[in-house]
């Protein structure tokens, strides 16, 4: 049986055979056993690169932060994760040039510390009853990147249509619906980082 370690863009950890290509960190959310114990540990939610400076992880190993794997950036960013500050710093850095740049609303500068705005980003992924918090728009507003849920399914938004995703990737392109409010998946505050320059890898 696979481990529950790939990660859904509603956020959800769950157990299947496909592979992922970005690793995730959300703290110490295992036990023993290497079952997934809680939603997450730490309000830094990150996304890093599989391969980094060679070293080597033991899947799930005890009381080391817990392995978690996404299809593409964009899956990753729907459930509310970020760049890695250390394997990935220039997309860091990007990123919160982006975020800074679609949220003005918050007044931060680039001074501003990165906990700021996750901080941001926990209000914005889960409620305190542990549900994933969303957000209604109209499709044709949201950037490419953007996840959008229909009859409790996830799209991903790209080239002006949107594509059904499962653990092994995405269905073909589908118009999307016309003139009519969505349920928004990604956080509010990265979709805005993606309108402002942003632009996630994608697996379409």
């Amino acid at each position: 049986m696979p481990l529950q370690n790939r990660v859904t863009p509603q956020g959800h950890i769950i157990s299947t055979s496909a592979r992922g290509d970005w690793l995730g960190n959300r703290g110490v959310i295992h036990n023993a056993g290497k079952q997934i114990v809680r939603p997450y540990k730490i309000k830094a939610w990150i996304i890093c690169m599989l391969h980094f400076r060679g070293r080597h992880r033991e899947v799930m190993t005890p009381d080391r932060w817990t392995e978690l794997f996404f299809l593409d950036e964009a899956t990753a960013f729907s459930a509310g994760h970020r760049p890695c500050f250390q394997c990935r710093y220039a997309d860091h850095v990007r990123f919160k040039a982006a975020w800074l740049k679609g949220n003005p609303q918050y007044g931060f500068t680039d001074k501003t510390s990165i906990i700021e705005i996750d901080n941001i980003l926990q209000k914005e992924r889960i409620d305190r009853k542990g549900n994933k918090v969303t957000y209604t728009a109209l499709a044709q507003s949201l950037p490419d990147g953007a996840f959008i849920g229909i009859d409790g399914d996830p799209y991903l938004i790209a080239n002006g249509q949107m594509y059904g995703w499962s653990p092994f990737g995405y269905g073909k392109g589908l118009a999307l619906p016309a003139g009519k409010a969505v349920t928004v998946l990604t956080p509010a505050s990265i979709v805005n980082a993606f309108g402002a320059g942003y632009k996630p890898q994608m697996g379409v």
